[in-house]
């Protein structure tokens, strides 16, 4: 059953400030579609909503012509980069605005978590908050009291529930904002990027939540987020915003996986004036990986300090450290050029790609210019058919140190 329809959804918008000439627009507006019956003329100009490109027209198309069903118990993912388009489809579904051109059908009551203290009045108590949101999505009294030690105890807030909500941190006002839009049994619940502002258990909670109104209780979720692990986690499809279109959709991890590549990860991750690291490689030698770098200075270089981090392909760090860490002190002659090389014999990963930084500076040197002294380069490290006794680690268990040896010639 199909739960949400986008009809050719289209959001045009001026650029600048509100001018005198808006009232003669609307009013040249009115009198083509109106009185002569014909198509609106502002809807032939506006250009691509390209934010890093200065256009010639003062009109944009923040969306255009989106065509999109979505079923019944799916949990949408919307990725895409800034200005992409994904905020403003949520509003139009949320008729926060109204598009320019289309239709949405949606079946059932709709709840948003579009903005920190959506639909909050900050003079109200956190109580009297969930019961006002309650109403506004068409709830009984009886209903919301039956939800409401449900929601307060979710929301984490028991102390401050008989607070006015303006005395509340931003991760607070998330916390009760999601809690309360998740409780009161809407049938679609819409999440925009806001969870990032709560903490790491809050988001794993949120997380877990979302899963069990999709699957356990059948109700649709669309969910936009920059963090592609949680959106590969929660979301069964996805669909990809470029430029106000539809660029790509499909399986979620397909979805994910077309927006990593155009990503591209295999640029170097700093550029200093001089940078002193010349080559960088990572490879997997059995069940070992082997990591080198290397360097070539103005000046000889005392104490290489060598540092590494293996990222996921969501860019999240997975773990790292450095030789001053291991406390590593004789390095030798010092030299202008050389070569750093690590042996890590436990590398806690599974098959996979993995994006690794390597950086390399002066640890004696701290004087010294940071354009001469040091620099950082960026590689894709593939593992395949590691032992089956390294297993992947999530970032939130903390950071993991695996055992290494350095060498440097």
């Amino acid at each position: 059953m199909t739960a949400i329809q986008f009809e050719n959804i289209s959001k045009q918008y001026r650029l600048g400030l509100v001018s005198t000439r808006t009232l003669q627009h609307d009013l040249n507006r009115w009198w083509q579609t109106v009185i002569l019956r014909r198509e609106d003329p502002y809807l032939k100009i506006g250009e691509t909503n390209v934010r890093s490109e200065k256009g010639t027209s003062e009109y944009v198309w923040a969306l255009r012509d989106i065509n999109l069903e979505v079923k019944q118990g799916d949990v949408l993912g919307i990725i895409g980069k800034n200005g992409a388009g994904k905020s403003t489809l949520l509003k139009i579904l949320s008729r926060i605005t109204t598009p320019t051109t289309g239709i949405i059908r949606a079946k059932g009551r709709i709840a948003s978590l579009l903005e920190i203290g959506t639909g909050f009045h900050q003079e109200f108590t956190g109580r009297e908050n969930i019961y006002m949101n309650g109403c506004i999505m068409g709830m009984t009294r009886p209903e919301i009291t039956r939800k409401l030690d449900e929601i307060i105890s979710f929301a984490g807030v028991e102390r401050y529930v008989d607070t006015p909500v303006k005395r509340y941190s931003s991760g607070m006002i998330v916390r009760l904002g999601f809690s309360i839009a998740a409780h009161l049994e809407p049938e679609i619940l819409v999440v925009d990027e806001v969870l990032a502002v709560g903490d790491a258990e809050f988001q794993k909670k949120a997380i877990g939540k979302m899963q069990d109104v999709s699957r356990g209780e059948g109700r649709t979720v669309l969910f936009v987020s920059h963090n592609m692990s949680a959106v590969r986690k929660l979301c069964h499809t996805g669909i990809l915003l470029e430029y106000g279109k539809i660029k790509y959709s499909g399986k979620v991890t397909d979805v994910v996986d077309h927006y990593l590549d155009a990503v591209d990860v295999k640029t170097d991750v700093y550029h200093p004036k001089n940078n002193i690291v010349k080559e960088v490689s990572a490879k997997q030698i059995r069940n070992k990986i082997e990591m080198t770098l290397k360097y070539e200075s103005e000046v000889p270089i005392k104490q290489p300090n060598f540092a590494f981090t293996v990222y996921d392909n969501y860019d999240t760090p997975l773990f790292g450290t450095n030789t001053l860490k291991h406390g590593i002190q004789d390095f030798g002659t010092p030299k202008t050029k050389g070569e750093v090389r690590i042996e890590i014999t436990s590398p806690h990963l599974v098959n996979g790609t993995y994006p690794v930084s390597m950086w390399l500076c002066d640890g004696a040197a701290h004087e010294a210019s940071e354009d001469i002294f040091q620099g950082e380069k960026c590689v894709l490290l593939n593992i395949e058919n590691m032992n089956d006794t390294f297993t992947y680690h999530e970032p939130l268990d903390g950071p993991i140190i695996p055992d290494l040896t350095y060498s440097f010639h």
